[in-house]
């Protein structure tokens, strides 16, 4: 794909503006069903959907764009401009029918509401909806892992983003309010030349390879970012250079092949991620903050949580790993094979299965887990701090500004004595529940015994702890301008009858994990949360 791409976009994005062909847009348009099917693949409904609600310019964006139906040079001409078309033929992102009077649209674009903007991605074709096999050098667009990492990055404030490979430029879209510089990174040429069509529908300047892209009017207004992208491989294009932030969704894929730049690394199992993982610190400020997407494996003789935590550093990070998922191996290899376009029962399927299932059983893998990884740096003087946790079960959303609350309050942890924590008055969190379970009575045969006593958070990650009453009592005593926490203990144990020394230990150290996940809060603690204003 020539670099040309970019320079037909801010065009497009006008023409999609003025027809509402947005990600509200659209939704509006086609109403939810039709929109789910649209995710599902379901072209036809969709076209019978988009037909029927009227705005036919909009229909027309849709049926070219997204469901690729072909199209009249005349029709479209009209639709977009004789030059718009001209700029796309040029750029050789047409495909034209056998009467070379029809064409169709040969790369991905996706609208998309990103960084509290309407964003269009162009990308390659998802290899569902092309011919053959993803090319070796092919660029995925707007995928669940894409989006999840949009989710698990925070957008507070920083002067300095690394976005290391960067594919398709959408992680860069969620910083551009609120970083002053992005740097975007990639060993694939075409992913680069994706990024740069992706950044020029924002106005925002983009310098790539020592050259100034033009720049045209700004739709996202004062203090967005200036990008700059570059080619290599890993972190060598920014040997020396140290960031505020680093995001990166690296080819994480655990395969015996290096046959698709944008997932298989060549490096030899989990190998990719923990080069990620092991080498950020070295390219984060003091203070500075990365955010990655990892998977690792699973094996019979050591733990997932002791292999990941061994990729950090003995010294300067703290570190909180997030397991999402975990898959068999079988599973595994059947996904990645079908991402590829390659049928697991086929004669290639079941040969590159087998090889791949015996790769694993070689190095006694038994799953594959998947999740985020986010990393600060907190002093090179200082012995590092893992934290390494399931998170299936928990809610992803806004989980950016979660891990950035998680910093701050592990770091008021940091150097905290018990005594320290005692003598600390504390608040329970807002919107905090506590659900008392009750199940039948067996022994008595009549009314419900006590079972569990849970509390839990009712905003952002859900994260859950099973307490017992004497806690529970403890906890509810709390308050910011009221009793410490040695105190709260000693009046609970003295209208108990209890020696308060253990009572102590034990909600100390409950409290502490309570902390860290946000359900108890330190009075005098100072959150970093929240978005630069636009």
């Amino acid at each position: 794909m020539p670099e040309s791409l970019s320079a037909v976009v801010p065009h497009l994005v006008r023409v999609f503006g003025e027809h509402g062909f947005t990600e509200s847009g659209i939704a509006d348009h086609l109403g939810p069903a039709a929109l789910s099917a649209l995710y599902r693949g379901e072209t036809a409904a969709v076209q019978r959907a988009s037909e029927c609600a009227g705005d036919p310019g909009r229909s027309e964006l849709i049926r070219f764009f997204l469901l690729r139906s072909p199209t009249g040079l005349r029709e479209l001409s009209a639709l977009l401009g004789t030059r718009v078309v001209g700029l796309l033929d040029a750029a050789g992102v047409l495909e034209s029918d056998s009467d070379s009077e029809t064409v169709r649209i040969a790369v991905d674009v996706r609208p998309r509401f990103i960084g509290a903007e309407d964003q269009w991605v162009f990308s390659d074709l998802d290899p569902s909806l092309s011919a053959g096999t993803p090319k070796p050098n092919h660029v995925p667009g707007l995928g669940a892992a894409s989006l999840s990492l949009l989710q698990a990055t925070p957008t507070t404030p920083v002067r300095s983003v690394l976005d290391l490979g960067t594919g398709c430029g959408v992680q860069i879209l969620g910083q551009l309010r609120c970083a002053d510089h992005v740097m975007g990174t990639d060993i694939n040429d075409r992913a680069l030349d994706f990024a740069e069509a992706t950044l020029a529908g924002t106005g925002v300047p983009v310098t790539r390879e020592g050259r100034r892209a033009s720049r045209v009017e700004s739709r996202t207004g004062d203090g967005v970012a200036e990008v700059e992208l570059r080619r290599g491989s890993w972190y060598e294009p920014v040997e020396g250079q140290r960031f505020d932030r680093i995001i990166a969704n690296p080819p994480f894929v655990i395969s015996p092949s290096s046959s698709h730049v944008y997932r298989d690394s060549g490096l030899d199992l989990d190998s990719a991620s923990e080069l990620v993982v092991s080498h950020a610190v070295e390219h984060l400020n003091l203070g500075g903050t990365a955010h990655v997407l990892a998977s690792w494996i699973h094996t019979t003789d050591t733990d997932w949580r002791h292999r990941v935590a061994g990729w950090i550093p003995d010294t300067g990070v703290s570190a909180w790993i997030l397991q999402r998922d975990i898959a068999d191996p079988e599973l595994y290899v059947g996904t990645w094979l079908r991402d590829g376009s390659v049928d697991p029962g086929g004669t290639e399927g079941g040969h590159r299965t087998v090889e791949w299932l015996d790769h694993f059983a070689e190095n006694d893998v038994t799953g594959i887990g998947f999740g985020f990884i986010a990393l600060q740096h907190i002093g090179d003087d200082c012995p590092s701090e893992v934290a390494a946790e399931d998170f299936g079960a928990y809610e992803t959303t806004g989980l950016g500004e979660e891990v950035m609350e998680y910093f701050s309050r592990t770091a008021w942890l940091r150097g905290k004595s018990s005594d320290d924590v005692a003598d600390t008055q504390f608040l329970i969190r807002t919107g905090v529940a506590v659900e008392d379970v009750r199940v039948a009575d067996e022994d008595s045969g009549q009314g419900f015994a006590p079972a569990i006593l849970r509390i839990s958070r009712t905003d952002g990650p859900r994260f859950s702890h099973e307490i017992d009453r004497p806690l529970y009592a403890i906890l509810a005593g709390l308050h910011p301008q009221g009793l410490t926490l040695r105190e709260t203990v000693e009046l609970y144990c003295a209208a108990h009858g209890l020696e308060s020394g253990e009572v102590l230990r034990e909600a100390t150290r409950a409290v502490v994990d309570l902390i860290r996940h946000g359900i108890v809060l330190p009075a005098d603690i100072t959150i970093t949360t929240g978005t630069r204003s636009s």
